[in-house]
């Protein structure tokens, strides 16, 4: 568990790295439609904790003379006939600040006057919500800021969007044990999922035993969507429909993972419909097994994503598959499954990625994708993931089980 201490020290080091400029960070709003959950935005939910406040505004002013002020928490204002729809709130007072941590709480419309308060004492702004593309709505911190700047003038807006996801790029040691109580939970999902493969079994009956596997372990849902494909669809990284009845003697790559208490899983296993490869299949999989077993043994502090495609990159590629290993060799993992964790730059201590090489042959309708969780550690790694069948006599033995 997370404590109320480290969200206080996340945001201790945002401050100090504003060198005086203010901060906004926004929650984000509800879509309202009831098909859909929400979530905080990851950066605000990184620095508080808070997943059930739509619309919350986290405000960082380093230079308040009141130090209890540096910090304010907006949330929206209550709306008792709304509660009785959408669930109840608790007013503000010294139960709901001990509760979320922060000495000052405010509601939104409050969000003004604050805001002139900080322009009375600095015109120094800084962005830290992730920066917008060319034909995307900018974000809204920056709205905010250059929406000020046009009323007060001489104000300056420092880029400080890279704070954030650098502190995101290293998990602490409470954020490193959410995401191997995930695993553990994505464990059980994928052994219950070898147990069920069978030919004639929908996609969606190897989804929904995932996702029971995962709940019964204590997951809370999915990291992401799963996907599921066998045969031809194995060969689509991304594939969705995950609706195809599943065919004697063909491969299904299964990527998925459980969400824990808001860190998540993602794990990749490819698996013999009928319980055993055949020669051909378990070609390609020493491959790709052997790209990634290289790959995951090079990860250490000081490498980049890069790097490690590269190492996997060349096996695949020497074994005369290198056009068919269609993406990079992964990404960070942590709140998000593609964590927004800034550049390519040299890995730390406390980062966790994934590391997924795969082979995809359309033609023969034959797609392996093998990944496993790394952190990185002081010397070298640890692979979270290690307890999930893999090899292919791992494999085939759990599946005839």
């Amino acid at each position: 568990m997370i404590t109320q201490k480290e969200y206080a020290a996340r945001r201790t080091k945002v401050r100090k790295a504003l060198k005086g400029a203010a901060g906004l960070v926004f929650a984000g709003d509800e879509d309202g439609h009831l098909a859909s959950s929400w979530r905080p935005h990851a950066h605000f939910e990184y620095l508080t904790g808070i997943i059930n406040e739509s619309g919350a505004v986290l405000l960082l002013d380093p230079t308040n003379s009141v130090a209890s002020r540096r910090e304010i928490l907006f949330l929206h204002s209550r709306d008792p006939e709304k509660e009785q729809w959408d669930g109840l709130r608790d007013s503000i007072g010294s139960a709901l600040r001990t509760e979320l941590g922060f000495a000052t709480i405010m509601r939104t419309p409050s969000l003004s006057m604050a805001l002139k308060n900080v322009v009375s004492r600095s015109k120094k702004f800084a962005t830290l919500m992730p920066a917008s593309g060319i034909h995307e709505p900018i974000s809204k911190d920056l709205a905010l800021w250059n929406d000020v700047s046009t009323r007060v003038p001489c104000c300056e807006i420092a880029d400080c969007t890279d704070v954030i996801p650098s502190l995101r790029s290293i998990k602490s040691a409470a954020e490193v044990k959410q995401i191997q109580e995930a695993v553990a939970m994505t464990a059980r999902g994928f052994a219950d999922a070898m147990r069920f493969m069978a030919p004639g079994i929908n996609e969606y009956k190897i989804q929904a035993t995932l996702e029971h596997g995962y709940a019964m372990a204590g997951g809370r849902g999915c990291a992401f969507p799963p996907i599921v494909g066998g045969g031809l669809n194995s060969t689509v990284l991304h594939y969705k429909e995950n609706n195809q009845e599943l065919v004697q003697g063909d491969l299904v790559v299964i990527d998925s993972g459980a969400l824990h208490a808001g860190y998540g899983a993602d794990v990749s296993r490819t698996v013999p419909v009928s319980g055993k490869f055949s020669k051909r299949q378990k070609e390609i999989y020493e491959i790709v097994l052997s790209a990634e077993e290289a790959a995951i043994a090079a990860v250490k502090p000081g490498v980049t994503l890069s790097q490690l495609d590269a190492v996997a990159r060349k096996i695949i590629t020497r074994a005369g598959y290198g056009d068919f290993f269609i993406h990079s060799i992964g990404h960070h993992l942590g709140l998000e499954t593609h964590d927004n964790c800034g550049p390519d730059t040299p890995l730390k201590s406390g980062s966790v990625i994934t590391i997924e090489p795969g082979i995809y042959l359309p033609e023969e309708s034959l797609g392996v994708r093998i990944e496993d969780d790394i952190v990185v550690t002081p010397k070298g790694h640890k692979n979270l993931s290690k307890a999930i069948p893999k090899t292919v006599a791992e494999i085939e033995k759990a599946m005839r089980s």
